[in-house]
């Protein structure tokens, strides 16, 4: 991947939406006050479909045909229906191989086929979902990182010059008790 030149200025290609810009700043701003969200399909569900009855029910399809469909059981049938139809055309089994024609060029590819690609939406949508709510709680995570790592700088800035001093104090003579360590 190519780095921009030190000269360039920054372009920013990430898409996102207002709100999520929004929320981001939030977190880079005051990260104390984050709260992690947990981000489930159900949660972004509507966003698709909207959140009526028709909506939640076409969405609950949607997932569950989509669901079904990606197993291997789903497979082992589609695999029977082809060997099945296969089977008709070379025995010249006009009626076989119209049910087979039927079930897997209209069924199949006019029907179903929607059906999943609608539950690839739902299912993509909440992954959306879920990467925006994980972007942000990284980002409010890194700024909390940032604040600590400055705060070791001058924690250790600090040592620094109480180390100065007693050195200082040692080279006029004035020693200072040991430290006992605790334990």
């Amino acid at each position: 991947m190519e780095q921009p030149k030190t000269g360039e200025p920054r372009v920013e290609r990430r898409i996102s939406s207002n709100e999520h810009r929004a929320a981001y700043q939030a977190a880079k701003d005051s990260p104390a006050d984050h709260k992690p969200k947990l981000i489930t399909s159900r949660s972004v569900a509507g966003q698709v479909h909207g959140a009526g009855a028709v909506g939640r029910f076409n969405t609950w399809l949607a997932v569950l045909v989509t669901r079904s469909v990606g197993t291997m059981w789903a497979a082992y049938l589609f695999t029977v229906i082809s060997v099945g139809g296969a089977v008709a055309v070379i025995t010249n089994n006009a009626f076989w191989t119209a049910v087979s024609v039927l079930i897997s060029q209209t069924f199949l590819q006019l029907v179903l086929l929607p059906i999943i690609i609608v539950g690839q939406n739902v299912i993509s949508a909440s992954q959306d979902a879920r990467a925006e709510a994980d972007h942000i709680t990284l980002t409010t995570l890194h700024a909390i990182n940032v604040q600590q790592l400055k705060m070791l700088e001058q924690q250790r800035a600090m040592l620094l010059q109480q180390r100065e001093i007693l050195d200082l104090l040692q080279k006029k003579g004035i020693s200072m008790p040991p430290i006992e360590s605790g334990g």
